[in-house]
């Protein structure tokens, strides 16, 4: 598929082209990232929004990006509303997520996916009140939360066709039990790191009760060996940033949770 980027914007109004066939934009509100990765026969949409009606903005904008094209992979990089909300606006599309670490403390308190959409659902929706969504769209979304139907364990490779491939790879635990990465890579461009809400741009890096900071650090090790030193690196919030600024931040988590 072809796709005629817009004008970047954070006010949501625009993508910002990363390569001819990868762009992202920055949802307000949370100032949150959604990417866009287009292959030939399949595109694939990177994190959903933080509500049904955000859901369905970036579904129908990306049709109008794609040329009449549909979003028909969806990749979750974490159970944080303000990118898993929107989820329930793309049927059909086929659902990834991470599967979560196992014997870390404290994970058992982390949001894995069966514990999102069991009695999480309501931790999750008080969560997104709590820091300023509509209740009423909260409700919606918690209730319509879609499950992934593939769980990544270690790392999944999707071929959108046209010679474009991405890697899923789980890296976490780390901001939360089950932090999913993707690694677009092509000829001609540069490889790009979508890193979900490991890295932040825009602020301080988020640890909440289901973060797991012992072993933040590690998965941004992870993060740079997926990417290499001249990936371009899209955080969870903010601008893209290099090799160089995700480095600097593993540092300060480290002495932030006084990690090695």
């Amino acid at each position: 598929m072809d796709v005629m980027w817009e004008e970047s914007g954070r006010d949501g109004s625009g993508w910002e082209e990363l390569s001819p066939s990868v762009g992202r934009c920055r949802l307000p509100g949370w100032d949150c990232t959604a990417g866009l990765v287009a292959g030939e026969d399949a595109a694939l949409m990177i994190d959903a929004g933080s509500s049904v009606r955000e859901g369905a903005w970036l579904r129908t904008r990306a049709r109008r990006l794609l040329g009449g094209g549909r979003v028909t992979h969806l990749a979750l990089t974490h159970p944080h509303f303000d990118h898993v909300f929107g989820a329930a606006a793309f049927a059909g599309a086929e659902v990834f997520g991470a599967v979560g670490a196992t014997g870390v403390p404290p994970v058992g308190r982390s949001r894995d996916w069966g514990r999102v959409l069991g009695d999480g659902r309501e931790e999750l929706l008080a969560d997104a009140v709590r820091n300023g969504a509509d209740p009423g769209e909260a409700a919606e979304a918690a209730d319509l939360l879609v499950w992934p139907r593939h769980l990544v364990s270690g790392e999944w490779t999707l071929d959108l066709g046209g010679g474009r491939q991405v890697l899923l790879a789980n890296v976490g635990p780390g901001h939360t039990g089950h932090d999913l990465a993707v690694l677009v890579a092509g000829p001609g461009s540069p490889e790009i790191v979508f890193c979900g809400d490991l890295v932040e741009e825009s602020g301080e890096p988020q640890a909440g009760p289901d973060a797991v900071p012992s072993h933040w650090p590690a998965a941004l090790d992870r993060l740079l060996a997926l990417g290499g030193e001249d990936a371009l690196y899209v955080p969870g919030h903010g601008a893209v940033v290099d090799a160089a600024f995700v480095r600097a931040q593993r540092e300060a988590l480290a002495r932030r949770f006084d990690v090695p």
